[in-house]
């Protein structure tokens, strides 16, 4: 059975996460590593290495989940407490006795979400005083989880977190925020804590650091990648930096580089040997064993002195740093310390730009390369630098003494050049638009040409759209005339209609029987007080029925033949064509109101108009032997 550590499905997965997301995993303790991976696969239920890639490809989100499975980011405030008491009893009171003036430089290396980081500026702050610490110290926290950096930004943290603080330091260095769930770290003190991410396997050490805490972080990695880690650690400490790591760390097998000063709290510090990286004055010890370089170096480092009226570095045609001038120590932190160093170690030799490749085309070609516009981008503002590449050279030496590097600061040239540019486009977009707005201006000013044609036409076609008004408005006033003369017209025929409906009512009123007129629809059209008094039907409720639907004690049956023949027109007209309205009778025996006999004689004469139409028909009911006087009384009787 094949070990998983040694298994091509997981180095293969290794290699995919180191590709795709920058992280190199492969110096991490295997058994350790594997283990975590596995954990991570039972979680989203993946069963093989091959598998879990595939399933990182279809869902990246897997890899945040990932990486905190592995890196773990297990952290706290002053974790180790006898450790941090002596920190700032003993570690700290000596470093600011060693440096009582100048910037302090701290680097916490592996700070996942940022306790440990503020744990160290809590402890300056307490040996130095707040004042002193805003103005001195600068304390750069690192990790290579993003996720982890972006919680240490934000510097907020519960009370379950900040446990462990002591009480008098919570209410200095803390604020509450969101109500009191939270707090966050002082602001004023927090401008000098620094969070980037950086790989301790990958990427450059920071250098001139005074105090250097990576705790807990090397246990994860294998013997051969702690030796690398640990001798970048050296690199980054100053002369007489101290480095802090975790109890359950050692550095027993790098005592060359690092000496203990409390084993028992994993205080070291940087050995002071007597070579050509601290002393570049005896670079006869280790640096080819010959007094020739150590001349060689003098005359160059003078040479290059005299020549150089800016930052520049020398290096000779072994690679070895030979020179570097103050103004290259203040911008690239490359100084006397870095002298008879190999140049390809120095992060100068690779950042602002790649210079290794440039040096030996120059020593190669004898002649001098130049590169422009190289931008180094800071903590601050980004930095464009003109490189220039000279080699050196003198006597017989093939290919030279070696080669002096030159920066030119071309910053603010290029601040003008940018600003100029930008002016420039500024001006152009400003002509543009100008030509464009005399264009429109031109097309409005046609615009408004025609649109005055326009108000002029609508106005004379407003003056004709008046008179025709005034002409409509004279007519409109004469048909009022006209209307008028025909209402008092209307009023007075309406007087006469009157007048002669109240004649009419009179003449039926004064008449001895009961009218009733039908038209010929036998519907009931006049009905005088006569017949309200024989039969007890209001004149209201007769109007507009039907005679014979009429609940009266008239026999209608016998009169109905009678009524149709009137009705029909028989016997209407005589022998000339003029209407005969004399009546037809008939003796009947009928009922009055109070259900009594009574003998009435009913005529019946055609309504007629215009001399021939037959209209209607008058029904005349006469009580039989009655004089009118008496009419009212045997009708009620």
């Amino acid at each position: 059975m094949v070990d998983e550590a040694d298994d091509p499905a997981f180095e293969a997965l290794i290699d995919y996460l180191k590709a795709e997301r920058g992280f190199d995993f492969s110096g991490y303790k295997r058994p350790s590593l594997v283990r975590r991976v596995r954990r991570q696969m039972q979680v989203v239920g993946v069963g093989s290495f091959e598998e879990y890639q595939d399933y990182l490809q279809v869902h990246p989100e897997e890899f945040t989940a990932l990486f905190n499975m592995i890196l773990i980011n297990v952290t706290g405030f002053f974790r180790d407490a006898d450790a941090w008491q002596e920190l700032r009893t003993s570690v700290l009171p000596a470093l600011l006795r060693e440096r009582p003036s100048g910037v302090l430089r701290i680097w916490s290396a592996g700070c996942a979400s940022g306790e440990e980081a503020f744990s160290l500026a809590m402890s300056l702050a307490e040996v130095m005083g707040t004042d002193e610490f805003r103005e001195r110290v600068k304390i750069y926290g690192t990790d290579v989880d993003e996720a982890a950096l972006s919680e240490a930004r934000h510097a907020m943290y519960t009370a379950r977190q900040l446990a462990s603080v002591p009480e008098d330091m919570l209410q200095t260095y803390f604020e509450p925020v969101n109500g009191g769930e939270r707090l966050t770290f002082r602001k004023d003190l927090r401008r000098c804590v620094i969070f980037g991410r950086n790989d301790l396997v990958q990427d450059a050490p920071i250098s001139r650091i005074d105090l250097l805490a990576c705790r807990n972080t090397l246990m994860y990695f294998n013997t051969e990648q702690q030796a690398r880690i640990v001798q970048r650690l050296h690199f980054a400490l100053n002369r007489t930096g101290v480095l802090f790591i975790g109890k359950a760390e050692t550095l027993w097998s790098h005592s060359s580089l690092l000496e203990a000063t409390d084993s028992k709290r994993r205080f070291f510090r940087k050995v002071s040997a007597q070579s050509a990286r601290d002393h570049p004055g005896d670079s006869t010890a280790d640096v080819a064993g010959s007094g020739r370089r150590h001349s060689e170096s003098i005359r160059l480092r003078d040479e290059a002195l005299l020549s150089s009226p800016v930052a520049h570095v020398v290096v000779d045609r072994d690679g070895i740093l030979a020179a570097a001038n103050h103004r290259a120590d203040g911008l690239f932190g490359v100084g006397p310390r870095d002298i008879g160093r190999p140049f390809q170690d120095l992060e100068l030799s690779y950042r602002p730009v790649e210079l290794r490749s440039h040096i030996e085309q120059a020593l190669t070609e004898r002649r001098s390369r130049m590169l422009r516009d190289v931008e180094w981008v800071r903590a601050s503002d980004p930095v464009y630098l003109e490189v220039q590449v000279v080699p050196l050279l003198g006597g017989s030496v093939e290919g030279g003494h070696g080669v002096a590097v030159f920066f030119t600061d071309v910053t603010a040239h290029r601040r003008l050049q940018a600003e100029l540019e930008f002016a420039n486009r500024q001006l152009e977009t400003a002509y543009e638009e100008l030509h464009s707005t005399n264009e429109e201006l031109e097309t409005t000013n046609e615009e408004l040409q025609s649109t005055v044609e326009e108000l002029e036409t609508t106005n004379e076609e407003l003056q004709s759209t008046n008179e025709e008004l005034e002409t409509m408005n004279e007519e409109l006033q004469s048909m009022n005339d006209e209307l008028h003369a025909s209402n008092e017209e209307l009023r007075l025929r309406t007087l006469e209609v009157g007048d002669l409906n109240t004649f009419m009512e009179s003449v039926l009123a004064g008449l001895r029987g009961a009218v009733l007129v039908v038209d010929r629809d036998q519907r009931v059209l006049v009905w005088n007080r006569q017949a309200e008094d024989l039969w007890g039907v209001r004149r209201e409720e007769a109007l507009g029925r039907h005679l014979l639907g009429l609940d009266i004690g008239l026999p209608l049956e016998e009169l109905a033949p009678l009524l149709r023949e009137v009705l029909a027109g028989r016997g209407a007209q005589d022998g000339d064509g003029v209407a005969n309205l004399m009546p037809a009778q008939l003796q009947l025996t009928a009922l009055n109101r109070r259900g009594r006999s009574v003998d009435v004689r009913v005529s019946t004469t055609p309504l007629v108009q215009d001399g021939a139409t037959i209209a209607g028909a008058i029904i005349v009911v006469d009580l039989e032997g009655q004089s009118p006087d008496s009419f009212a009384a045997s009708a009620s009787g």
